[in-house]
């Protein structure tokens, strides 16, 4: 009987073990709507240089004048580094133009960045290739939206 209740408790403990990394990672497609491609320009107001995902915080201006701040989120800070990105890649109040896709949650001010775009024409790709997340080359540019709710 020992037997078998330890068995029990060690098997529902290297469960619940194996499903953590799962509960703190996300694939593309369960985030970020792969239907959605916006377009954002703007600052950059800050920068989270941290795992699993790097966020950058942009701010931009409406059409009715008002500002937001959008989170958008790219890949891994290492694999960004393999890139030739760092931090200080994204220097706060550097204008940006952000191509990505829009979150699920469209109430949310939230995107995932293919690629940003600064004044002097470098292009960075920021992008996720995960689970979900569209190919390199199916980024439609020119029919990038600016973001809606």
């Amino acid at each position: 009987m020992k037997t078998k209740l330890c068995t029990l408790v060690l098997g529902a403990a290297a469960l619940f073990m194996a499903s953590m990394p799962a509960a703190a990672h996300h694939a593309f497609g369960a985030e970020f709507d792969a239907s959605r491609p916006i377009l954002l320009k703007g600052k950059i107001v800050k920068v989270e240089w941290v795992n699993p995902h790097t966020w950058i915080h942009v701010e931009i201006a409406k059409e009715d004048g008002s500002k937001e701040v959008w989170m958008v989120e790219g890949g891994s800070p290492n694999s960004l580094l393999r890139r030739g990105a760092t931090k200080n890649s994204f220097p706060v109040g550097t204008e940006v133009v952000v191509d990505g896709y829009q979150a699920r949650d469209h109430s949310e001010l939230r995107a995932n960045a293919r690629n940003v775009t600064f004044t002097d024409g470098r292009k960075l790709f920021l992008g996720s290739t995960g689970t979900g997340a569209p190919p390199p080359e199916s980024f439609p540019d020119k029919d990038a939206k600016p973001p809606t709710k």
